[in-house]
C-alpha cells in the first residue's frame, strides 16, 4: 500500500489512537505519527511500544503540518480541541475521529472546520474492557466493522482517503447516516452499555442492604458475560449517554417496558408466560450473526 499520508496526527493516544497509529507505523500509512496528549509517561509508553514517533504537549504545534488529524478523545471534548486549534491546520487537511456518537457531533464539527479542511467521521466498532495504549494491539480492527458517516458536506476524496485508512486497519468499512448511525447504536451498544452499569448498581444496592450477602465470592459465568461491558471507560461513556440522549433514553424506557412485562409475569407465577418469554428471546438471539474475530 503507497503512503497515504505524510504525517498524521492522534489526539488521544489511548486504546484505539494507539492501535491505530500501530497500523499506520506498521505498514507505512504516514511517514510519521505525532502523538498529543496530557499525560507524558502515557506518551513516552507510546513512543516505546512503536504507537506514536514522537510526541508533543502543544496540540497546535502538533497538528499544524498535519496531512490527517484524528480525535480519540472522549466526545465532548471535541469541541474545546477544534476551537483550540483547528485554525493551525494546513490547507487540505484531514479531522477525522473515532467517537461512537455522530449524530449532531458530526455536525458540529463540520462548522468548526476552516475553509479547506475537510471533516470525516468515523467509528470503528473495536475495543476492549482495559484502556490505555498498553492494551494496544495492531491487529485491533483486523475483521471489525468501521462505520464511516459523511454528510452532503464531505469531500469526497477526503472521505476516500479515511475509507481506505480503515480498510487498511483490517476494517470492513460501512457508510451510513449519522444520525441513522446514532439510532442503530443506541440500540445495540449504548443501551447494553446502560443495562450493564446498572445492572451492577443494583448489586451494589443489593449488598448495601444486606452486608453478609458475598456477590463477588459467588459470581459465575452469567454475571461476568452480563456486566463484562460495565467495566469499561465511565468517562467516554459519560459522553456517549449525553450526545446520544434523547436514543438512549427511548431505548432504556424500551427495555423497562420488557423488564416490567417480565417481572409481572414472574410475580404472579405465569409459568406458560415466562416460558413463552423467555423463548421469544432465545429465539431473536440465535438469529445473531456468529462472529470469529
Amino acid at each position: 500500500m503507497a503512503r497515504l499520508f505524510r504525517q498524521a496526527a492522534i489526539i488521544g493516544v489511548g486504546l484505539i489512537g494507539g492501535s491505530l497509529g500501530m497500523i499506520l507505523r506498521r505498514k507505512g500509512l504516514a511517514s510519521s505519527v505525532v502523538g498529543v496528549g496530557r499525560r507524558i509517561e502515557n506518551l513516552k509508553l507510546a513512543v516505546k511500544l512503536g504507537a506514536i514517533d514522537h510526541y508533543v504537549v502543544d496540540a497546535k504545534e502538533g497538528v499544524k503540518d498535519a496531512d490527517v488529524v484524528v480525535l480519540a478523545t472522549p466526545v465532548d471534548t471535541y469541541q474545546r480541541h477544534l476551537e483550540e486549534w483547528a485554525l493551525c491546520l494546513k490547507s487540505g487537511a484531514i479531522v477525522s475521529d473515532v467517537g461512537s456518537v455522530k449524530g449532531e457531533l458530526v455536525e458540529q464539527c463540520e462548522r468548526l472546520m476552516p475553509d479547506g479542511v475537510h471533516f470525516v467521521g468515523a467509528h470503528p466498532i473495536a475495543g476492549k474492557e482495559k484502556t490505555g495504549v498498553a492494551a494496544g494491539s495492531e491487529d485491533l480492527f483486523s475483521g471489525m466493522r468501521c462505520i464511516v458517516t459523511p454528510t452532503k458536506q464531505t469531500n469526497p476524496q477526503a472521505l476516500e482517503r479515511v475509507r481506505t485508512l480503515w480498510q487498511e486497519a483490517g476494517s470492513t468499512v460501512l457508510t451510513m447516516d449519522p444520525h441513522l448511525h446514532d439510532k442503530i447504536l443506541g440500540a445495540v451498544s449504548h443501551l447494553p452499555h446502560a443495562v450493564a452499569f446498572a445492572l451492577m448498581g443494583a448489586l451494589i444496592d443489593i449488598r448495601t442492604e444486606v452486608p453478609s450477602l458475598d456477590l463477588a465470592g459467588h459470581s459465575g459465568g452469567g454475571l461476568r458475560d452480563t456486566t463484562r461491558i460495565a467495566a469499561s471507560s465511565p468517562e467516554m461513556w459519560r459522553d456517549i449517554f449525553l450526545w446520544n440522549r434523547d436514543n438512549v433514553v427511548a431505548f432504556i424506557e424500551a427495555y423497562e417496558r420488557s423488564l416490567g412485562e417480565l417481572k409481572q409475569l414472574i410475580r404472579s407465577g405465569d409459568a406458560a408466560g415466562i416460558e413463552k418469554a423467555l423463548e421469544r428471546a432465545k429465539q431473536e438471539r440465535e438469529k445473531f450473526p456468529v462472529r470469529t474475530g
